[in-house]
């Protein structure tokens, strides 16, 4: 065949590479299509009501504050958290367009929790329902529970094996939080008293134990330390600048090691974890809040 009808080899890279950019745009166009469409949806649901839809992906927020006020939550704490945890730990937006309801207040939270998802919440600040597809807060409290409840999504969606210990260690992390030499870090918070409490009770359990709770153990919290725990444990290796590979290399090896302890322990670079548990008392008795 003559050479002078066959396309070069330069010719077939460009044209995959405009092909390939073509998909990715395209399917960029249709995800913003989809997110204005489940938009649109919401504001003609609401359209008598004094509510504010904004689209922030990879959600859809959703408050009835005066609307300037809903926009600085979307495009300043929801925008902000999702960069600053994607670009510490997740690669993968949720599957799913979640919606976040901003209620002004508890009143607002309880009265709208009831007539749009048929619940009566537990907790007066928030929650992430997976089935509704959404986080649900009464934006009065704080921004500390909408930090804390992006990141299960995230979590769902990035690491789909995650234990509770994990999954809520980390969001508690970050119900105090902030943003240090541009990554996102958390700062003591309210959990410290009652941790420290327990561990002068000696009702605290070792890692081994904590790090090995079924879902049901750990939420059940019969110490009522699990979170805290759990949390102050994540707040020991971030100040170690341990957290961020601690992440990586337990979603890198859960199926071998599901807990995440061996890899602790590994991260940690500690053969005797009991010592460590003590080192680690030692440290969190000393913070404050």
């Amino acid at each position: 065949m003559n050479s002078d009808h066959m396309p070069s080899a330069k010719r077939i890279i460009t044209s995959l590479v405009l092909t390939a950019i073509a998909a990715i745009s395209a399917s960029a166009v249709s995800t913003d299509q989809a997110f204005e469409k489940h938009a649109s949806s919401l504001r003609t649901k609401l359209k008598d009501r004094d509510f504010t839809v904004v689209v922030e992906r990879p959600f859809v927020v959703i408050g009835d504050d005066d609307p300037e006020t809903v926009k600085q939550w979307a495009k300043g704490v929801v925008r902000g958290t999702v960069e600053r945890l994607k670009k510490a730990y997740f690669t993968k937006d949720p599957a799913n367009i979640l919606e976040i309801w901003l209620f002004r207040d508890e009143t607002s939270y309880r009265k709208h929790a009831k007539e749009f998802f048929n619940d009566e919440p537990s907790t007066p600040y928030g929650y992430y329902s997976p089935s509704d597809k959404a986080l649900v807060m009464n934006i009065a409290s704080g921004g500390g529970t909408l930090v804390h409840e992006i990141v299960h999504p995230f979590i769902e969606a990035n690491f789909p094996s995650c234990p509770a210990w994990f999954n809520e260690g980390l969001g508690s992390l970050y119900e105090q939080s902030g943003t240090v030499d541009g990554q996102i870090y958390g700062y003591t918070n309210w959990r410290l008293r009652g941790l420290q409490d327990g561990l002068r009770k000696k009702v605290v359990p070792t890692f081994r134990e904590m790090t090995s709770m079924s879902d049901r153990e750990f939420y059940r919290e019969a110490t009522g330390t699990n979170y805290a725990q759990a949390r102050y444990l994540l707040y020991y290796l971030q100040e170690k600048k341990l957290l961020v590979r601690y992440y990586k290399e337990f979603t890198a090896n859960a199926k071998t090691d599901p807990t995440g302890y061996k890899t602790l322990q590994r991260v940690l670079g500690e053969r005797d974890m009991r010592a460590f548990q003590r080192k680690w008392e030692a440290f969190v008795m000393r913070l404050v809040y």
